[in-house]
């Protein structure tokens, strides 16, 4: 951006803005010149410099009108080695600062008392200290009113805080530590204000696993009980929403931070080294109380939702753009966001914009942030940075070309809060130079402009507090006042503002280091083609399609950036993780089988040890040696599986031996659409078959017992032959010519014919007569067939 501050402007118009500021410089110079001469009034510069530190810890109002009273406290430590005596406190006030790089400049030496302002303020706004002792802090306050500062017109005021005091090597009065801040000092209402915009980020790392409990409920799993923390009272998002609910804002929020809130409200596993914890009702109610806050503090204001896990945009730009599929996982990041936001927090967010790391961007970062539907760009000031004459800071809105809207964010305002502002001091200067970078903006030009601030992505609970204190000033400023970020995307850009994307060549080296590589893009593809080829087996698909699918987009997320380490063991969990709930579903080991037929059925077991049911399964028998062994009438069968949660399935499989020996099996799973599923299982068949000559052997003794029955048949009937021939020579039974016999003969053919005798027969025998003669013990004549 422009560092309009190089130029000189003023209230109502640049030209007499800087006639009066050059007025001011003329008249402040025989105040410095008399400063450097060091005259009496004024002590000494110390020779050793430094050796009292001075922080300012508070400076209140951070920027004071008329009738205000202002407020300096703070502490004085001696760092010598030598007691200081006769020592006090005093207030300075520098001349105006008119341009936006000398505040920087004075930000960086503020401790520089070789650069001092002007003489102390009055004698009586002054703190004493007889002696401070080596280490000892001492504090103070001292409170005077604004209108004994002497302040000009409006504009950035140098402010300092100095001990001055002696030593025993060093008996006189001089200047012995100063701190020097700013004075923002705007008399009256600006006319034009600058519409300030000021995002507020609810963003955070990545806390939860792709890893669901194994049961009905699918029990979310947390990688650590940190989110916890920062909910705590004290925590950081519990800072930034207690905070930011109070300040006119733009809220940025990670949709992913929302559903892993969410999911603590309800029973939930925590990862504690090798095993896992329940989450405490405690930690539930902390998620119930600050999503319930969280729904109260933005139901009036401007959300904006990212996509969720907040993507890396740069990384995927240079990196992941030439996998296959990750750009798909972008657009489901999204789909997604915005969802999230309406069920979570009831309000309809904003969804076209794309932040940047850093906001520093490049023609392929641009163009992956708009394939997901984003058409305005948050960049950053010193990436997209004035390459024209413009003498002031440009409205944040630029048109780049095919639809696109750079908002472009000041980059000094954006930083203000950046680095360790644990110390008050550190803090409250970084509140001052904030304040006094705005009203500068506003000073440069009579045209109204709409100045965007994108913060860093995650600041701490003290950099929090310090955004805040600044945002409160500075909404109550009489210089700015707040807007939206989608107006401020929609405000009439200037003319004279660049509009040219930076090459590639000119991103940050330094963030490009920090990016995820392009292996990890291609082992998020690997996984998700895993994912893909478990999901189409099971009945109810969407139950990992979510915790799986989330996982992925987590995988790419931007707060990976400088924890490569982590981001891989992510990774890793997630594979592992899915391939543990792949082997689940597995075929059983078999041990060698025995056939001793030419037909017989294989059974192979198909274990599911899932929740639910899988079903879209083939499998397939394969026979290594069709010639030996065939399966279903050839090399191979298959059949369709279908398994019941925690159940398993037993399959058959028909099998024709074509010969003796050992023939190498293999069963495999299928997906319906021919991919295999799990590991094979291989195993033995040993085929005895009943060979020819056995056969033969069988067969003739068949045809052996066959013929020794018709042999049998054959004598028999030649028998009974013979004995009719033996009855006479007529052929007759001589007994048959008795009457006796004929009777009883006749009976006997009766009751053979079943034919029952009549009452008017003779006689009725009990037995039948014998139809075989009584067996001879006498040899027996050559011939004859004797029956035993």
């Amino acid at each position: 951006m422009a560092e309009a501050a190089d130029f000189q402007g003023t209230g109502a118009s640049p030209a007499r803005r800087w006639l009066r500021r050059t007025v001011a410089l003329l008249a402040g110079a025989p105040l410095l010149a008399g400063l450097f001469q060091l005259p009496a009034a004024t002590p000494a510069l110390a020779a050793d410099s430094g050796t009292v530190s001075v922080a300012v810890d508070t400076l209140t109002p951070s920027a004071p009108t008329d009738g205000d009273t202002l407020t300096v406290s703070g502490t004085v430590t001696n760092t010598g080695k030598q007691a200081v005596t006769d020592a006090h406190v005093g207030l300075r006030v520098g001349p105006e600062l008119t341009t936006r790089s000398s505040i920087d400049r004075v930000a960086g030496n503020s401790s520089d008392i070789q650069s001092s302002a002007r003489s102390e303020i009055g004698g009586k706004y002054v703190e004493k200290f007889p002696k401070l002792t080596p280490g000892v802090a001492e504090p103070f306050s001292i409170s005077v009113p604004v209108d004994e500062l002497d302040l000009g017109d409006s504009g950035v005021y140098q402010f300092a805080v100095s001990l001055s005091g002696q030593t025993s090597a060093q008996p006189w009065k001089q200047v012995l530590g100063m701190e020097r801040t700013f004075l923002p000092w705007q008399s009256g209402e600006a006319d034009p204000k600058t519409k300030t915009t000021y995002l507020w980020p609810l963003i955070s790392t990545v806390h939860m696993t792709a890893e669901t409990g194994s049961n009905e409920q699918q029990t979310p799993v947390f990688l650590d009980d940190d989110l916890a923390k920062e909910l705590s009272p004290g925590g950081r998002l519990d800072q930034l929403l207690s905070l930011g609910k109070d300040l006119d804002v733009t809220w940025v929020i990670d949709p992913d931070l929302l559903a892993s809130v969410d999911a603590m409200t309800r029973p939930y596993q925590v990862r504690t080294g090798d095993t896992t914890r329940a989450g405490t009702p405690e930690e539930q109610a902390l998620a119930s109380h600050w999503l319930a806050e969280l729904q109260g503090a933005v139901a009036d204001k401007e959300v904006v939702a990212l996509p969720f896990a907040d993507p890396d945009l740069a990384a995927l730009a240079h990196n992941g753009t030439s996998v296959t599929g990750s750009l798909s996982h972008l657009n489901e990041a999204t789909d997604v966001a915005a969802t999230t936001v309406r069920t979570v927090l009831h309000v309809t967010p904003s969804t076209d914009f794309a932040w940047p790391v850093d906001g520093a961007v490049d023609p392929s970062i641009v163009k992956v942030a708009t394939s997901a539907g984003a058409d305005r760009v948050i960049a950053r000031s010193d990436s997209l940075q004035e390459t024209g004459s413009l003498t002031y800071t440009p409205s944040a809105a630029r048109p780049i070309g095919g639809g696109t809207t750079a908002v472009v964010a000041d980059a000094r305002l954006s930083t203000a809060f950046q680095g360790d502002l644990m110390r008050a001091s550190a803090s409250t200067l970084a509140v001052q130079q904030f304040l006094a970078q705005s009203l500068e903006v506003n000073l440069q030009t009579d045209r109204q402009r709409s100045i965007v601030v994108a913060p860093q992505r995650m600041p701490s609970a003290r950099q929090a507090q310090a955004m805040a204190e600044a945002l409160t000033a500075l909404q109550s400023a009489n210089w700015s006042e707040p807007q939206k970020l989608t107006a401020a995307a929609a405000a009439k850009p200037d003319p004279a503002a660049t509009t040219t994307v930076p090459s590639g060549s000119k991103y940050p080296s330094s963030l490009r280091k920090q990016e995820l590589p392009r292996s990890a893009f291609q082992e998020i593809a690997t996984t998700q083609d895993k994912f893909d080829n478990f999901k189409v087996v099971l009945s109810y698909q969407y139950r990992v399609v979510t915790p799986f699918g989330r996982g992925m987009n987590r995988e790419m997320s931007t707060s990976w950036r400088g924890r490569a380490t982590e981001a891989t063991g992510f990774r890793s969990d997630v594979v592992t993780y899915l391939d543990g709930l792949t082997d689940q579903v597995q075929l059983i080991d078999k041990s060698e089988t025995k056939l001793s037929g030419r037909s017989a059925t294989i059974p192979v077991t198909v274990q599911n040890d899932l929740v639910q049911g899988v079903d879209h399964l083939m499998l397939r028998l394969t026979s290594l040696s069709p010639k030996r062994l065939e399966i279903g009438g050839g090399a191979y069968s298959e059949q369709q599986v279908k398994v019941s949660g925690g159940h398993s399935q037993t399959v058959k499989f028909s099998t024709t031996a074509k010969a003796n020996g050992q023939a190498r099996v293999i069963a495999q799973l299928y997906t319906e659409d021919g991919r295999k599923y799990g590991e094979p299982v291989s195993f033995d068949v040993k085929v005895t078959e009943i060979t020819a000559t056995v056969m033969l052997v069988i067969g003739g003794g068949f045809l052996l017992l066959v013929l020794a029955g018709f042999r049998m048949y054959t004598q028999r009937k030649r028998a009974a032959a013979r004995e009719a021939e033996e009855g006479g020579p007529d052929g007759t039974d001589e007994a048959a010519d008795s009457p006796e016999n004929q009777d009883g003969t006749a009976d006997h053919l009766k009751e053979e014919s079943g034919s029952p005798p009549r009452a008017d027969d003779p006689q009725q025998p009990s037995d039948l007569t014998p139809d075989t003669a009584t067996e001879s013990t006498d040899p027996s004549g050559a011939g004859e067939r004797v029956d035993r």
